[in-house]
């Protein structure tokens, strides 16, 4: 029998939401308490507030949310900086500042995000990684109601949360900008869940289209809504006299495309099923209104279509509007960066997109990875940026200069680039003549998009300040600019040491129960490995059906990257009409050489439920049920490409975000007993310290 686990006492530098009120676990005793941890930056934690909402909902006079934010980005441990973030993505649950990421160790957290479930007696009873654990952990809180009401441990009641005044101001965390034909500004009002019509002053309200509440309905302006909008793009005249609307929007957390009519401001769904994308990597065309995206944070018209920032997959998308398809444009679903083909590069929460004046360049603000990236002919560079975890504020040669988590960009006449430098609150500009970055304006607050007027003028959608500011005149000027050399940081986990040579490698995959892997059309499961720098493999890498591999590390590369990628297909047992289900799973390595093997050890990998199809609230969970067909296809499509994609759930080493969790943990296994499970294995990997123990004492890395 495993051993009961205290919880570790809640400490951090202060609360919010709860009224100036310090909590601690005595003051959530008899309540089931779940634990999220969080950073602000991260869209595997956004979508994760969003599957909690319903929780929230249903359970609560029983159930108490508690996010604990534990920072990656030195912007984020600012405690004005996450108070904003709390109001800006609708926190509605006390969270704790944990800057120092005390209370991460604490519970051994290994991932942004990762959940701990704490029972009415204060015992950890579950942790788990990544998002889509709805389901599960709706079975797990049933499951402890009942436990406890009979024990009479339960104590039913309003919670701790206390919410914050909202002040008044006519924008509210504003995402993106667009100069409309007639000089006035279109934004998305995001926290507001609205587009606003300004006059050229960027001040006056002409008109509102949305509720201004969170929903997804079409209609008119005073019936449509939207959730947290971000990105707009206006179409060339003919397209949107063909297609209807004039303006594409980035319906961001209902990961759905809307299109916006200038002349009478009705609102209707364009692109997205609702659905939080779960699927297989194709190039395909797919009905537009059919297809699942996830969480579009840009768009802009490109290659005579509209290219998406799909952030929640770190992949760009395309759009027709007049043939009504949609697909993959860039990307694999890997998190990092890599250049190359557009079929073959890595992203990483690509937020922002801007078109060069002649049309034949596309720049990306690649913001989980500092970078500005750029797409021409074919292919994917990067201009800005060294990786996901080396961010900082240092101008100079491009090489060497350094972003902070940038969220737009805007292409100047001249060829060169403007920079939303967002969490650094900078302009930033990058010349590709010279190839140097320079500081253009700082002292903004979270600056997240610009956009060039008529006049030759720049606004900055400064959103934490709520509203939009206008360059002063000069600053593009080479006079005007700045070099700055300011600090260089990098967030770094201990490596995980491989010894050179062969390393055998297993993946497990067990079923949910009343669930079983299904060869119906084919193999049932996959496993794709891939390396960066390629040449830390010299065998091993690419696609096979077996989950099992034999690896080969190269002792004269010096470290670098293992992509693990896994799937499985099954289907309900003992069913007539049975769902299929597709389940995917992601590892990613950051691997040192050892000239010795260590002992074998077995990293377990949160679980989670798969889905049923047909969920009235569109819920995105996990492994989403699949028809046969759309399966077959997917299954098909995915064994032709030389390199698929992975999971958008980030259970992921410190290449991403996080990492996976030493089978030393002792944790309870509530609801694994419930839900498919993956755990990977390796034969010459050492293990990690800081696993969850029955101890409150601090923890090391």
């Amino acid at each position: 029998m495993s051993a009961r686990v205290r919880a570790p006492e809640l400490r951090g530098r202060a609360w919010l939401n709860t009224g100036g009120r310090e909590l601690r676990l005595a003051d959530l005793r008899g309540k089931i308490a779940l634990l999220d941890f969080w950073t602000f930056c991260c869209i595997n934690c956004l979508h994760v507030l969003d599957e909690l909402r319903p929780l929230e909902e249903k359970y609560a006079d029983v159930l108490v949310v508690v996010g604990v934010h534990s920072p990656k980005f030195e912007h984020e441990k600012d405690p004005d900086a996450l108070a904003a973030a709390v109001e800006r993505y609708g926190v509605h649950h006390p969270v704790l500042d944990d800057p120092e990421l005390d209370m991460w160790q604490q519970y051994a957290a290994r991932a942004w995000p990762t959940l701990a479930v704490v029972d009415p007696e204060g015992y950890v009873v579950a942790t788990m990684a990544g998002e889509g654990h709805a389901e599960g952990l709706a079975r797990l809180i049933d499951d402890l109601i009942a436990t406890h009401e009979a024990r009479g441990t339960l104590h039913r009641g309003d919670g701790p949360y206390v919410p914050p005044a909202e002040p008044e101001t006519t924008l509210r965390f504003p995402g993106k900008a667009l100069v409309l034909p007639g000089g006035n500004l279109l934004v998305s009002d995001s926290a507001r869940h609205s587009l606003v019509e300004l006059a050229p002053d960027g001040e006056t309200v002409v008109r509102r289209v949305g509720t201004g509440s969170r929903g997804r309905a079409d209609g008119p302006p005073d019936v449509a809504s939207f959730s947290e909008p971000q990105g707009i793009c206006l179409l060339p005249p003919h397209t949107a006299e063909v297609a209807g609307y004039d303006v594409v929007v980035a319906d961001t957390v209902n990961h759905l495309l809307r299109g916006v009519s200038l002349t009478s401001g009705a609102v209707v769904t364009v692109a997205g099923s609702g659905r939080q994308w779960r699927s297989t990597v194709d190039d395909h065309a797919h009905d537009a209104l059919s297809v699942d995206l996830s969480s579009p944070w840009d768009v802009a018209w490109y290659d005579d279509r509209i290219v998406v920032a799909m952030a929640g997959i770190h992949q760009l998308w395309w759009f027709d509007p007049v043939k009504r398809t949609a697909g993959m444009y860039a990307g694999t679903t890997v998190e990092a960066l890599r250049d190359g083909p557009l079929p073959e590069v890595w992203m990483a929460q690509p937020s922002g997109l801007s078109v060069s004046a002649d049309g034949a360049r596309l720049w990306v603000a690649d913001s989980e990875t500092s970078a500005i990236r750029y797409v021409e002919d074919g292919t994917m560079g990067t201009a800005v940026g060294q990786g996901l975890f080396d961010f900082g504020h240092v101008d100079g040669p491009a090489a060497q200069a350094l972003l902070q988590h940038p969220l737009g960009v805007c292409a100047l006449p001249d060829g060169s680039v403007l920079v939303a430098d967002t969490y650094n609150g900078a302009v930033r500009r990058y010349d590709p003549q010279t190839e140097r970055v320079s500081t253009v304006a700082d002292g903004l607050a979270e600056p997240s998009d610009l956009v060039l007027t008529a006049d030759g003028g720049v606004l900055v959608v400064e959103s934490a300040a709520h509203r939009l500011t206008r360059l002063a005149p000069g600053a593009l000027s080479a006079a005007g600019a700045n070099t700055v050399d300011g600090p260089r940081h990098r967030t770094e986990r201990k490596p995980t040491d491989v010894a050179a040579g062969e390393v055998t490698l297993d993946v497990v995959f067990t079923p949910a129960p009343g669930q079983k892997l299904d060869d119906t059309y084919g193999p049932s499961t996959r496993l794709v490995v891939s390396a960066s720098p390629p040449e830390l493999l010299r065998e091993g890498a690419g696609t096979t059906t077996d989950l099992s591999r034999r690896l080969v590390v190269d002792a004269d590369v010096a470290g670098g990257v293992l992509q693990v990628t896994a799937q499985a297909a099954t289907c309900d047992a003992d069913v007539e009409h049975a769902a299929c289900h597709l389940t995917r799973q992601d590892w990613g390595y950051r691997c040192g050489w050892s000239r010795a093997a260590r002992p074998a050890f077995r990293w377990c990998c949160a679980a989670w439920t798969p889905d049923r199809p047909g969920r009235p609230d569109g819920q995105s969970v996990k492994g989403r049920g699949t028809t046969p067909a759309s399966r077959r296809a997917a299954r098909t499509s995915s064994a032709e490409r030389t390199a698929p994609g992975v999971s958008p759930c980030r259970q992921i080493d410190s290449t991403t975000h996080g990492t996976t969790v030493p089978s030393t943990a002792t944790t309870v296994r509530s609801v694994a007993i419930r839900t498919a499970r993956w755990a990977i294995s390796s034969g010459s990997v050492s293990s990690a310290p800081g696993a969850l123990r029955g101890t409150s004492a601090p923890l090391g890395r």
